[in-house]
């Protein structure tokens, strides 16, 4: 069955660097989006970036647009997520999820329907 696994999470200084990898058993991972979202205590699970691997589509948050980056390796069905240039109000537990239908240009939590455990991401001096 679909899974995804992410991985990668911890402890990094602001204006540091982290890279997140999201590990995808079960399914070809040309055929899907991913996602990438974010969510923070008490907040509202938010979308960060996504990458439709069928039409090559890319999208990232205003947020992040510069500082993070989307890629994959095919052959280890690995989704990275390269985060630079970290915040302090980037920690969050970040989540990696699937649209099977590989349709989603967005990460909207509507349109994915498989879903990571998640990883933390903590910034701080």
């Amino acid at each position: 069955h679909l899974q995804l696994v992410e991985s990668g999470g911890g402890l990094v200084q602001p204006g540091g660097s982290l890279r997140l990898s999201c590990a995808a058993s079960g399914f070809t991972l040309d055929d899907y989006a991913i996602g990438w979202f974010l969510e923070a205590p008490g907040k509202e699970r938010g979308g960060v970036s996504c990458s439709n691997f069928r039409d090559g589509r890319t999208f990232y948050a205003d947020s992040v647009k510069g500082r993070f980056t989307i890629s994959s390796d095919n052959a280890k069905k690995t989704v990275y997520l390269q985060m630079n240039r970290l915040k302090p109000e980037d920690p969050a537990v970040y989540y990696c999820a699937a649209d099977t239908t590989g349709s989603a240009w967005y990460p909207l939590e509507y349109a994915y329907n498989s879903w990571g455990r998640g990883t933390q991401v903590t910034v701080s001096s």
